[in-house]
Formats: C-alpha cells, sequence, structure tokens
C-alpha cells in the first residue's frame, strides 16, 4: 500500500515506524483493507502530515476517529470534501466561526479546512483508520501509541504552538502538552451532544490567533476574512 507522507515527520517519527507495535499494526491495517472497507483510502492513511511538515505546524486540532460514512474520511480530522454531506461536528465549528467572526449565520459558510492544513493547522486524529460503518473499530490497534508520539514530539521539539483540545478524549491526549511552551486551549466537543455545554462562544479561534500573534507569527484565516 502506498500512503504519502512528507519526509519531515518520516524522519521525525521514523523511530515509531521501526518499533515492533508499528509492525504489528500495519499488519492489521493492510489485512483490514484486504478484506473489506476502511476508511481513508489507503493513499490518505497519512494525509494530515502529508498536507502540514512537522517544521510548519502551527496549531494541532486534535480530533477522535476517522469518519466511518462513504466518501467521508480523507485522513484530515474534521474534514470532508467538496459534495458530501457536512457532518454535524463541522456544522458547529462553522457555527462557532460565524459567531467569532461576526458572520451571518446563514448561509453558514463552511470553513475550508484544506487552507487550514496548509496554513499550519495539523488536523490530527488519534485513530487513523476505521472499518466502514463501525466507529471506534481500529481503536486500541496500536495508532494511539503512534498519535501520542506525534503530540509528545511537537510538544518538546517545538516552541509556541497553539493544541485545540475538544472534547474529554482530546484533552486526555493532550494532558503531556507542556504548558509552559505552547498554549492550550480546551472545550467541550462540537458533536451536537455537547457544543451547547462550552465550545460555542469558547473563542478558540480568536483566542488562537491572539496568541500567535503575540508569539510574531501571523494569524490563521479560519475563514476568508
Amino acid at each position: 500500500m502506498y500512503v504519502k507522507i512528507d519526509p519531515s515527520w518520516r524522519e521525525v517519527l521514523q523511530d515509531q515506524f521501526d518499533s515492533p507495535y508499528f509492525a504489528q499494526l500495519t499488519d492489521f491495517v493492510r489485512g483490514a483493507y484486504a478484506q473489506g472497507a476502511v476508511y481513508p483510502p489507503g493513499p490518505l492513511i497519512f494525509a494530515a502530515f502529508d498536507r502540514t511538515p512537522f517544521d510548519k505546524v502551527r496549531v494541532v486540532v486534535l480530533g477522535q476517529d476517522p469518519y466511518h460514512e462513504p466518501g467521508q474520511a480523507q485522513g484530515l480530522a474534521f474534514y470532508v470534501p467538496p459534495g458530501i454531506r457536512t457532518p454535524p461536528s463541522l456544522v458547529n465549528i462553522a457555527k462557532e466561526l460565524a459567531a467569532e467572526y461576526g458572520r451571518p449565520a446563514a448561509p453558514l459558510a463552511i470553513p475550508d479546512l484544506l487552507s487550514w492544513a496548509d496554513q499550519g493547522v495539523l488536523l490530527l486524529n488519534a485513530t487513523l483508520t476505521v472499518e466502514a460503518g463501525r466507529a471506534g473499530s481500529h481503536q486500541g490497534k496500536g495508532w494511539e501509541t503512534l498519535t501520542d508520539a506525534v503530540v509528545k514530539k511537537l510538544s518538546e521539539r517545538r516552541e509556541n504552538l497553539v493544541f485545540l483540545l475538544w472534547g474529554s478524549y482530546a484533552q486526555r491526549k493532550g494532558s503531556i502538552v507542556n504548558r509552559a511552551k505552547h498554549c492550550v486551549l480546551s472545550s467541550p466537543h462540537p458533536s451536537p451532544l455537547s457544543a451547547s455545554r462550552g465550545f460555542f462562544g469558547c473563542g478558540h479561534f480568536k483566542k488562537a490567533n491572539a496568541y500567535l500573534e503575540s508569539r510574531g507569527q501571523a494569524p490563521i484565516r479560519w475563514l476568508d476574512q
């Protein structure tokens, strides 16, 4: 299976790729793709790492699982391609953005997450593959070990990053981030079940940009503002 990943990440994660757990994970993933429908498409498993090189990361968004319905998952947390129905969590992200930037609630502007990735927003899911129609089906197979290492290496080797931790799962995963070196913003998850309990009104997008600008960096263009 040919998988695209930026060379910077290949170097940073080589110790993980050489570990016994990753060999077992690779065998599992190959077998899963051979047996039935698995998302995202094989070449896109590491799309987040291919789109946003290690030294270009400025913001990290931590998700949990890829979308598990046809056509949705593309290897970047929360992103779906044009022509695919917008998932509820992404709708709520768009609503929060509209509120922060004074945009109309209707028609709602869905943000271009590929543009985010190109600006240095790493859209990282904790688990990078999933069986069709079975949320969480590839959890506990080794992906979490790899993505924990990603968070740790970003925390240790980089400075002045913003980590957006939406929901208790992301907050647990981000607990290893060095708060003295980085900005960590936490809120409930943007899913319909929890968005009204504090994701709406969190102000994370403006707060992230305020931090970046305070460190001499350009803000993220979250919308075409």
